[in-house]
């Protein structure tokens, strides 16, 4: 059955790789994100594509609006659309770190909202949240960031509880390592600790950053883009679901080390990389 589905943040990465397969699955997708000129393949798949930044409420309302009176209905909301800022939590700034937190957590919300009241008049729905393994761990110079995903872990375990009533799934999907635009963006916000009490860190961490996306240790966007796609089709989704390298043996890890044993794994590993 064709179904309506949004997915934001689809300019390119996870977004993009999502849209696509579903486009070619015979749904109907609108591509939500900021650059609309990025999204011109999607339409040229027989997708749609509209400008939208998820911290401006007045673009979600009448962006969603609009998509309801054409279709009466939207079945499927993937919130893809985040980003990340890396420094030392002594070197990011007020600003930047609330930036962090409208696109990542409130922009997401109010996107969530806005589609809610027309899943609950059908009885059916799925929220899906990209998450990231990073909502689970934790590593050196990404407080705010990892602050964002955790919250989100908590949030959609809550909004699952909420919306079950009106048959409306929430779904987490926990991405591993994924070759996109975030491994770039990652280097370049090191600079805000390149100088100062933080430099030799934000040095150690650009060559392991280096190294776990160097050929090999990454996965395609296609891979999380199966997950969700598996996810929509399932009339019983997981609440969960990790993928992508090393997504499944570093949530083990977790979950049986503990915080002292992390830590020192990963300080471990830091060190291994800069040597």
């Amino acid at each position: 059955m064709k179904k309506v589905i949004l997915v934001t943040g689809a300019s390119s990465g996870i977004g993009k790789a999502t849209a696509l397969q579903l486009i070619s699955e015979g749904h109907i997708v609108y591509g939500l994100a900021r650059r609309v000129e990025k999204m011109q393949d999607l339409v040229t798949a027989g997708g749609f594509a509209i400008a939208m930044d998820v911290t401006q409420h007045e673009q979600i309302e009448e962006g969603i609006q609009k998509i309801i009176a054409t279709h009466q209905r939207i079945d499927v909301l993937v919130n893809n659309a985040g980003f990340a800022i890396w420094g030392a939590v002594e070197d990011t700034s007020y600003e930047d770190a609330k930036r962090q937190f409208e696109v990542n957590i409130f922009g997401l919300a109010e996107i969530t909202k806005a589609v809610l009241p027309v899943m609950r008049k059908h009885k059916s729905g799925k929220i899906i949240n990209i998450s990231s393994i990073g909502g689970k761990i934790y590593s050196p110079l990404g407080a705010w960031y990892h602050a964002t995903k955790h919250a989100l872990e908590g949030w959609s375990d809550c909004l699952r509880l909420e919306v079950s009533p009106f048959g409306i799934d929430v779904v987490i999907v926990e991405p591993g390592a994924i070759k996109t635009e975030f491994g770039d963006v990652l280097n370049e916000n090191f600079s805000k600790s390149d100088k100062g009490a933080y430099s030799e860190l934000a040095q150690l961490m650009i060559k392991v950053t280096a190294d776990t996306y160097s050929k090999g240790n990454f996965s395609h966007p296609n891979v999380i883009a199966t997950v969700i796609s598996k996810a929509i089709k399932s009339s019983k989704p997981k609440t969960r679901y990790a993928a992508g390298k090393m997504a499944g043996q570093t949530l083990f890890f977790r979950k049986w080390f503990s915080d002292r044993m992390f830590d020192k794994a990963i300080v471990r590993m830091i060190k291994n990389v800069s040597n």
